[in-house]
């Protein structure tokens, strides 16, 4: 399954006590003798760079050795993250405040992305606004992005998620029941809007390109890395910088190694561009010193209202930009 989701804090705590990471002597090492970095991520269009990074040999330019690890799962992937067995992770702002509020020790050490528009609220046909989703059934994956995003839609639209008829699904799920009509609207993401849009008559009635900055994407590191090994940390935001640099000047070639991993053509991942908004040096320095700060605090708040997480996760040690700040341009 290809979801990126707000991992409910009690799944954090279980999985914590169950799961262990393996030893560092199992782990090939690096040039310097560290053991290599276990870095992962999932389908999503503002993480597909990392196979680029591969692929190109960017992590070695770098002088760091990296096991990079695609989950089906981005269920799995924050789970690996949130027990230790990878070291790094990209993931969503609220997925790791909720898994932290779980008990995780993460930091965010660089936003990859912001989503701007392909987090979608997909409709029937005779849906034209948020308004009329009263009443209506809507599925999503509860607990992901998503649902985050019917919640925030709902609010503005002066409704609750009381006043619909939620169906949790799992994203890829939830959008086949859309396209055989069995519900009336549906969160999804990329690349499950361009499914969800072969209902004949349906349109997305709102998407994240109407909440600016509400979906932030990043790469988070556990603070046992950052204790151990900041020099592979640096190397790997300095790599990220070094791999968009790359697919700037190669595009086609890195569209086509992105799209390849995504399982789709390069044609389909084309369209995804305008929905995901890569973030440059320049804007990581200036979201660290203004915008995450602030709208870490107020995801917090929503996930919280929300009853997305029992209590809000402490802030403290959850932003570290002193990387994206040492990368030379």
């Amino acid at each position: 399954m290809l979801r990126r989701l707000i991992l409910p804090a009690a799944v954090v705590l279980v999985l914590g006590t169950a799961c262990a990471a393996a030893p560092d002597s199992a782990r090939p090492a690096d040039p310097g003798g560290a053991p290599a970095v276990r870095l992962g991520f999932s389908a999503w269009p503002g993480w597909f760079p990392w196979q680029v990074a591969e692929e190109k040999g960017l992590f070695a330019k770098n002088g760091v050795t990296v096991e990079l690890k695609y989950f089906d799962s981005y269920t799995d992937s924050l789970n690996a993250l949130a027990t230790g067995n990878i070291d790094a992770n990209s993931q969503t702002l609220n997925d790791t405040l909720a898994s932290v509020a779980g008990g995780a020790k993460e930091t965010v050490v660089l936003v990859n992305d912001n989503s701007t528009g392909n987090d979608q609220i997909i409709a029937k046909q005779g849906v034209k606004s948020l308004a009329d989703l009263k009443g209506a059934t809507v599925a999503a994956e509860q607990g992901t992005v998503d649902h985050y995003l019917l919640l925030l839609a709902l609010r503005k639209a002066g409704l609750t998620e009381a006043q619909v008829k939620f169906q949790p699904l799992p994203t890829d799920a939830a959008a086949a029941a859309f396209v055989a009509g069995r519900v009336d609207a549906v969160g999804v993401f990329a690349p499950f809007t361009t499914t969800a849009l072969k209902r004949p008559g349906s349109s997305a009635i709102t998407s994240s390109a109407d909440f600016p900055g509400a979906i932030p994407d990043h790469l988070v590191v556990t603070r046992d890395l950052l204790a151990k090994n900041d020099k592979a940390v640096q190397a790997l935001v300095k790599t990220w910088f070094d791999t968009i640099a790359w697919i700037g000047a190669n595009r086609a070639e890195a569209v086509q190694i992105m799209a390849g991993r995504a399982g789709v053509s390069a044609a389909d991942y084309e369209t995804y561009d305008k929905g995901t908004t890569i973030f440059t040096l320049e804007q990581n320095r200036a979201a660290f010193a203004g915008e995450l700060p602030a709208r870490a605090k107020e995801i917090s708040e929503f996930l919280v209202s929300s009853k997305l997480v029992d209590a809000a996760p402490p802030l403290d040690g959850l932003l570290e930009p002193r990387f994206v700040q040492a990368v030379q341009p």
